[in-house]
């Protein structure tokens, strides 16, 4: 397993309290819980294990778990039934809900043992983590400590310049930032139907509560299976596309008089079934499964056949397997053994540069030990203490201690980063490619050079080396619209266009200082994923979905292209495959509507030229050259990879049927070595995932124009000192 890519991230468990504070209750008890019988709910204890095992079993990167995920939809289904039931409760003993005791509980339940495992995280990253991701985990330590990270994780998650970003190391909090959302408002909405019950007078408040929990658990139901068609990388962290799950629970929770009437049989068919639905989850839904939409029903609803079932069952019922003790340990070390699990194979993974199963499954396992200490001298402690229990507001001042503790381990990790890119000094411009040979790479023999004197653009800066048009002119994946941004001279008689994604784009540095040579008016338009075709284009790899606003953005720009009669269009691509016939992911799709696009052009007289695309290190170059300044050797890759890379065999099949497009590949000078280089005449070669430095590309400016020169196109230019 490798976590070089950001898998989902399952939810943290939930618990419930009575006045008592005993965790994992029926709803609505009418005496405080105790610990083996009555009240008690082994089932559910059980359920939270059976959640917990399947998240760190999928995160330790078990194959044949690829839907472990789906612990996440358990644990809120969970949260949702706990807590209704707690302030159900309370309504029914006091007519009312204390917001003071309410937040109270939360506070002490917990903040103390999520800020341990923050604190934690912040100091042992600061050794572990690749100093280039200080900065971004020490802001992603004080969202998870507000529980406000989901939203920055939404954002990243469609941020196309970040995605090769490093699974963030309280990634996981995201899901306790949805559910404390949730109680922000649910206990507020549950407060107003009390308020409307007694000015209403003969409408109970239970039945305000139920229609209220119907109409949002409908509207958060439809605005999930939307939201995960049109953004799936959005829908799986925000708060609206959840908010059903947890609503299902707290509808059980006012079902739970009937369900617990439920004829036996009846409930223990529906119960195992419950718990069935949920295991299949878990094994027949992947990653590529649109999430969460209409197939989070699968095991939420089988969660919540479980706990509906659990009472009529009686040991008849899933509780014969779930209610035994081991599964009952596990469910009561389920919350710390969440909060440690992810943040340990995060730091792992950095350690060891990634991690086999073998080494995942024993990291996971390890993760019992903290979790067990922190269970056992923070949760509990905190839990019980009677001074805490017996005033909110010490438990309040508890919870914004360690919420503030949080925050400034946070900001501790986020100055480092800051700190070490500023100290960070590069004593002159690096000749890069300019070393090289202009009459090309005739073998790959040389061996790559282990260290240099300097290295710029320094890694810990090196994601930020982009073009000038990253911020103005690049298209973000939404949006349909085409920016055009110009460049050289406007009023230049060769009308010169650069179009496609951010492959395209990274090139813009040496064709600025060829436009400036040869006095073009260079026009640029590009879109996140988005490659130059007619075909209908879509996204997400081989479980592919529409890119619906990349197919109509290609439409507006073809048009503009053939009315502007540009002399020269070049064109790039990185990802992005075409629906075929049938509807499927097809590289021979894209490629007949690159050619088709290709063609209007040629039509209306502009010459077409592809730039051919440059495949992905195997490794985040930015880290592993930082890890490694006097060993770059450990950063290098196989230089064949070229030929496979996907998005260079379309450009090849487009060309096969296209004569008149000529293509341009500067691979050789990209990677010169029997290896392919991290680090060439001092200068960085990569920025994020495969894209090119802005300084680097400069350097192969020349390169560049000799290229241009021989696939027909009228240029000139004159290198300056250094080859750039």
């Amino acid at each position: 397993m490798t976590l070089s890519q950001s898998p989902p991230v399952a939810a943290a468990p939930e618990y419930a309290e009575s006045a008592d504070d005993t965790a994992v209750l029926a709803p609505v008890p009418a005496e405080p819980a105790r610990r083996h019988g009555g009240d008690f709910r082994g089932d559910i204890a059980g359920l939270r294990a059976v959640a917990v095992g399947l998240v760190l079993l999928y995160h330790a990167g078990l194959p044949f778990l690829p839907g472990g995920f789906v612990g996440v939809d358990v644990f809120f289904v969970i949260s949702g039934f706990l807590i209704t039931g707690q302030l159900l409760g309370e309504i029914d003993r006091t007519g009312r809900v204390s917001l003071a005791g309410f937040y109270a509980r939360r506070a002490k339940r917990i903040l103390p043992a999520a800020a341990v495992v923050l604190v934690a995280v912040a100091a042992v990253g600061r050794f572990l983590l690749p100093r280039t991701v200080w900065e971004t985990t020490g802001g992603d330590i004080v969202s998870a400590a507000t529980y406000v990270v989901n939203w920055r994780l939404a954002d990243r998650a469609v941020d196309y310049l970040a995605r090769d970003t490093a699974p963030s190391a309280v990634q996981h909090f995201w899901s306790l930032a949805v559910e404390e959302q949730f109680y922000i408002v649910w206990p507020l909405l549950i407060i107003l139907a009390i308020l409307a019950a007694r000015v209403l007078r003969r409408v109970p408040a239970r039945v305000l509560i139920s229609l209220g929990l119907a109409v949002g658990t409908a509207l958060s139901l439809a605005w999930s299976i939307h939201y995960t068609a049109v953004s799936p990388q959005r829908a799986f962290f925000v708060s609206t596309t959840r908010m059903w799950e947890l609503a299902l629970g707290a509808g059980l929770a006012l079902a739970a008089a009937r369900t617990a009437r439920l004829p036996r049989k009846v409930a223990i068919v529906l119960g195992w079934a419950g718990l069935v639905a949920v295991t299949a989850a878990a094994v027949l839904i992947t990653e590529n499964t649109a999430w969460p939409g209409y197939a989070a029903a699968l095991p939420t609803l089988g969660a919540g056949a479980v706990i509906a079932a659990g009472v009529a069952a009686g040991r008849g019922g899933p509780v014969a397997l779930l209610g035994t003790r081991p599964f009952r340990w596990v469910g009561e070390l389920s919350y710390s053994l969440y909060l440690w699990h992810w943040p340990m194979l995060v730091l792992a993974a950095a350690y060891w540069d990634g991690l086999s199963v073998q080494r995942g499954l024993l990291v996971a396992a390890a993760s019992v030990v903290p979790a067990w200490l922190t269970y056992r001298l923070v949760e509990n402690p905190m839990r019980y203490a009677r001074s805490v229990s017996r005033s909110p507001r010490l438990a309040l001042s508890l919870g914004g201690n360690m919420t503030l503790a949080g925050i400034c381990a946070g900001l501790v990790l986020t100055m480092s980063g800051v700190f070490a890119a500023g100290s960070v000094d590069t004593p002159r411009t690096p000749i890069g490619a300019g070393l090289l040979p202009r009459t090309g790479i005739s073998e790959r023999a040389a061996q790559m050079q282990d260290s240099f004197e300097y290295i710029y653009p320094d890694p810990l800066k090196a994601a930020n080396d982009a073009p000038d048009s990253a911020s103005v002119c690049f298209q973000s994946a939404d949006p349909a619209d085409v920016i055009w941004c110009t460049y050289g001279n406007p009023q230049g008689k060769t009308k010169v266009a650069l179009v496609g994604d951010s492959k395209m784009d990274q090139w813009l540095p040496a064709f600025q200082a060829v436009a400036a040579q040869n006095d073009w008016q260079l026009d640029i338009a590009f879109k996140a994923a988005c490659p130059f075709t007619t075909a209908t284009t879509l996204s997400g790899g081989d479980a592919a979905k529409p890119y619906t606003s990349c197919t109509q953005w290609n439409a507006t720009l073809l048009q503009t292209l053939v009315e502007r009669r540009y002399t020269y269009v070049f064109t790039s691509h990185g990802s992005g495959k075409a629906a075929g016939p049938d509807g499927a992911a097809s590289a021979q799709a894209l490629a007949d509507g690159m050619r088709q696009a290709w063609a209007r052009l040629d039509a209306v007289g502009t010459k077409v030229v592809a730039v051919a695309n440059n495949p992905s290190p195997t490794v985040k170059m930015t880290d592993c050259v930082d890890k490694h300044r006097t060993k770059l050797t450990a950063c290098g890759f196989d230089w064949q990879r070229h030929d496979r890379d996907e998005a260079f065999q379309t450009q090849q099949l487009a060309l096969s049927g296209a004569p008149k497009v000529k293509l341009v590949d500067l691979f050789d000078f990209i990677c010169p070595t029997l290896k392919c280089p991290a680090v060439v005449g001092n200068a960085m070669i990569y920025r994020n995932g495969s894209h090119i430095t802005a300084t680097y590309v400069r350097t192969l400016t020349p390169f560049l124009a000799d290229a241009l020169r021989k696939a027909g196109v009228e240029v000139t230019y004159t290198a300056a000192t250094n080859g750039g």
